[in-house]
């Protein structure tokens, strides 16, 4: 279903959101601005529905929050240190837009731009964003689309499709927030899985500052489900950013899609969601800043609301080929591909 805001966006035009739904009455939606997530509301076995996203309470309340809720970001997610790209020798500068740096493909990237609606079905819709060459510092002209589709087994798809005409890093993820208690609330308390053994820590800009780290013995061990409050805070990896807000490069049975990456359980234990993907790296965000961003209810988000599990390469990795990854630098002959799963489960 598709229904156009009377509220209009930056250009001029009205917000479009859809509207998916299965069989079992679970409902996702999704707008054109930034090809977002907008939410995602499942019944529950007691009769009532149960919202899992975080989300704002109308279309352009996404135009005054810079926590990328929902949002599609791009051209590369994460950062990427002193906004310049070092690639054979050749570095290119970019625009920086956190610091020196830049964080998720610049200022008004496309978390913040008009999608084009492909197609769209009663459980699936495309989105289809174009970048010309230069935008935000990137070489090459750029055309990208995401699909979302909601299956009769409440998973949502996310896959993504994009090519360029000149040698490009290309790092397409979702930005959501999951609060699977459906209340504006603390998230820390959920539990969290996540198959990986190494992470990539970062210093107090996000910028990683150390090669990739064994998980052992360290509070960055989700490889046991545990709190996140559980370790929070325990160690200067986690005070440099305030909580979470790191990269854990997967364990490589768990980057084709068929093993899942990560599993987060609801406190109540009543939701669990397990993520898939191909990518080969998750970023884990606790929403450490959350506080102050417009909330669904009207009024506005604390900070640790909602927990982000971000599919991608490792920030920064344009300048580090010797991370042990997929190159994520595309050449024109290349088709840019990826997927991540998000399985909602009654427990």
């Amino acid at each position: 279903m598709l229904e156009t805001t009377a509220a209009l966006a930056p250009d001029g035009q009205p917000f479009h959101v859809i509207t998916l739904t299965n069989s079992s009455g679970t409902q996702a939606q999704m707008m054109d601005w930034g090809a977002t997530w907008l939410s995602l509301r499942m019944p529950m076995r007691d009769g009532s529905v149960r919202e899992l996203l975080l989300g704002c309470s109308k279309p352009e309340d996404y135009l005054h929050q810079s926590a990328y809720l929902g949002a599609t970001v791009g051209r590369y997610a994460n950062r990427i240190a002193n906004a310049r790209l070092n690639r054979h020798g050749i570095a290119t500068e970019l625009v920086p837009n956190q610091g020196a740096h830049q964080l998720h493909g610049g200022a008004n990237s496309f978390d913040q731009r008009r999608w084009t609606i492909e197609s769209q079905s009663d459980q699936s819709v495309t989105f289809k964003i174009y970048s010309a060459d230069g935008d935000n510092g990137y070489p090459g002209n750029l055309s990208a689309e995401v699909t979302y589709i909601l299956t009769e087994t409440n998973r949502i798809e996310i896959s993504y499709l994009a090519s360029v005409d000149r040698d490009c890093p290309i790092n397409l993820t979702n930005h959501a927030y999951f609060n699977l208690d459906g209340k504006n609330q603390d998230s820390r308390q959920h539990q969290l899985q996540i198959n990986a053994d190494d992470f990539l820590p970062v210093d107090s800009e996000g910028i990683p500052d150390a090669g990739l780290t064994q998980v052992n013995g360290l509070s960055m061990d989700f490889r046991q489900p545990k709190t996140l409050m559980q370790d929070f805070l325990t160690d200067e990896y986690q005070r440099k950013v305030s909580g979470y807000d790191h990269a854990y490069l997967l364990s490589p049975e768990c980057r084709s899609g068929e093993h899942a990456a990560a599993l987060l359980w609801s406190a109540d234990n009543k939701v669990r969601m397990s993520v898939f993907t191909t990518k080969p790296a998750l970023q884990l965000y606790s929403g450490n800043f959350l506080q102050g961003t417009p909330s669904r209810d009207g009024k506005t988000y604390d900070s640790f609301a909602g927990i982000a599990l971000e599919s991608e390469f490792l920030p920064d990795s344009p300048n580090h080929p010797e991370w042990s990854q997929p190159d994520c630098w595309f050449a024109p002959q290349q088709i840019y591909r990826s997927s991540t799963v998000y399985q909602f489960d009654l427990v």
